[in-house]
């Protein structure tokens, strides 16, 4: 069976593992993939995220972060664009992710950055997910 959105699949698994209160979540590996995970270690939402080379495509192990009573960092992830329906935004139409208290992570000219960083370069670009 073929996955039409591996995106989507990375946050679902992401979303379950936090739910189901996990340390640790592996998906399969992509740059793509990669970048949003850089992007949420940067953010403070993953301890650290680690690439396992299989010989095949790669496996993405990523660290979930708790607090000292096991709340998680990550409350909530929103897939945006799909690959059915792409959505683009400008730099005068950056969206605020739950009041400013979450992030948004967009696919740019400058690479996977926030919509935080996307407002510094003056740059538009794909909105992949919303994180909070």
């Amino acid at each position: 069976m073929s996955m039409t959105d591996p995106i989507a699949d990375f946050l679902t698994r992401i979303r379950n593992a936090v739910k189901a209160k996990h340390r640790i979540v592996e998906v399969p590996a992509s740059r793509l993939k990669r970048e949003i995970a850089r992007v949420l270690q940067e953010e403070g939402y993953i301890q650290k995220y680690t690439v396992i080379e299989d010989g095949k495509q790669g496996i993405l192990r990523v660290y979930l972060k708790y607090d000292e009573r096991e709340v998680p960092a990550i409350t909530g992830l929103k897939r945006v664009s799909k690959p059915g329906r792409k959505i683009y935004v400008g730099v005068d139409k950056m969206p605020r992710v739950m009041n400013n208290l979450g992030i948004a992570i967009l696919s740019t000219s400058k690479g996977i950055v926030t919509h935080k960083q996307a407002l510094r370069d003056h740059v538009g670009g794909e909105i992949i997910c919303y994180v909070w």
